[in-house]
């Protein structure tokens, strides 16, 4: 009896033992760890799905999209930034233009593990990240302010998943539909022409139009100056038709123009003004329509469409050669609060620099400003696409790998 209830005695303690073993318990962390990145990433992947479906003008209608509450939308701005209709508003059209994609709001516990995951698999898409205080933040710590007429008229939260995209709107073309019915017969002396959607016939005797102060000549059979209607003008100036009407001018020009300017005179203020000369022959473009449609971006990145895909710290570059088009950054933009949110002078000294969050290599190697030169792209150097400021401190900055505002290392 003794040893019937030792046995299930030991047998009790080892199931103990097992269910509240440590590793057990560490096991289960890690499975519960993979299973909220899993949900993560699912749900980054299915506003990336949605998002790049309204660029290319298509739907996805996964059951993720209901169970996020993803939605995706085009707000246009125009340029003091307010929200404004796409298709124009008072014959202006719409300055800039976004697809916005947003979420539902993401538990204040997992805003790291988001983090995590946009670093690992959207490092280099930098308007892909977690709402939160009015800027997008996203990989690496990068932040990208949202205009705040689309703030209010989006209602967007803190903690929100935002992917937001600028392209511009294309100029609508036209084609009009031209009547070719030929069911007219004109007249002699009236020619048949294609006017206001229909075949007029007009008078082919020019006598009768000429304008202003211009009179036919029968010998010439064109309209000539009216020698009736020409004015007496004060002294140093002389009678000249201008658009076929008298007009009383200084007969010389005491304005000095240079390069390809000529002097004109202004019919409003009757005042000499330099203008580019009609008859210069101006220079053929050698790239008159540029190469690829997208500027830069890996799969699943932003959409590029030029020129109005590059950021706010970027300008557009196109190769003479090849005619290609990237995004390069524009030194002159270190200013702006967008590409550097402090002032300048923080970054002065002789262990600090700026340098550019170059994303990777490829984009590197488009850039002339930093042929040459070797771009590091470690931990201590952010990928924003943006102005940063790097601290050397005691180290010092090597100058001989060095090469600001593009690229800082230090000793």
């Amino acid at each position: 009896m003794n040893i019937f209830i030792m046995i299930l005695v030991a047998l009790f303690m080892g199931t103990y033992y097992l269910i509240s073993s440590p590793s057990l318990r560490i096991r289960e962390q890690e499975i519960d760890y993979t299973i909220t990145r899993a949900d993560l990433r699912s749900i980054a992947e299915c506003t990336l799905a949605a998002h790049n479906a309204k660029i290319n003008n298509t739907t996805f209608d996964d059951e993720c999209v209901a169970n996020n509450e993803i939605k995706t939308q085009i707000v246009c701005v125009n340029s003091k930034n307010a929200v404004t209709p796409c298709d124009g508003e008072k014959n202006k059209k719409a300055v800039y233009t976004y697809i916005l994609t947003t979420t539902r709001k993401i538990d204040d516990d997992k805003y790291n593990d988001m983090m995590e995951i946009l670093e690992q698999y959207y490092a280099d898409v930098g308007t892909f990240g977690v709402f939160i205080d009015g800027q997008i933040v996203s990989a690496g710590g990068a932040k990208r302010d949202i205009p705040r007429a689309m703030l209010k008229d989006s209602e967007i939260s803190d903690g929100q998943l935002v992917y937001l995209t600028q392209y511009s709107i294309p100029d609508t073309i036209v084609d009009y539909e031209k009547n070719d019915y030929n069911d007219i017969l004109c007249p002699s002396g009236t020619a048949k022409v294609y006017r206001f959607s229909r075949w007029q016939c007009i008078p082919i005797n020019t006598k009768t139009n000429c304008a202003g102060d211009m009179i036919w000549d029968s010998d010439t059979s064109e309209c000539v100056p009216d020698e009736s209607r020409k004015p007496l003008c004060a002294s140093q100036q002389t009678a000249v038709i201008v658009d076929d009407v008298w007009e009383c001018l200084d007969p010389f020009s005491d304005k000095t123009c240079t390069g390809d300017m000529i002097a004109r005179l202004n019919y409003n203020t009757l005042e000499w003004e330099c203008v580019s000369d009609p008859n210069a022959t101006k220079p053929s473009k050698k790239c008159e329509h540029m190469i690829g449609g997208a500027v830069y971006g890996k799969s699943g990145a932003t959409l590029r469409i030029p020129p109005s895909s590059c950021t706010d710290c970027e300008t557009l570059y196109v190769d003479s050669n090849t005619c290609a088009a990237t995004c390069v950054p524009d030194a002159s933009k270190i200013g702006d609060s967008r590409c550097y949110p402090a002032a300048t002078r923080t970054c002065n000294g002789p262990t600090r620099g700026f340098y550019f969050g170059f994303p990777d290599r490829t984009y590197a190697a488009n850039v002339p400003a930093v042929r040459g030169t070797t771009v590091p792209l470690d931990s201590t150097h952010s990928r924003n696409r943006m102005f940063n400021c790097m601290d050397c401190g005691e180290r010092g900055i090597d100058e001989s790998k060095s090469l600001p505002p593009y690229v800082i290392v230090c000793n």
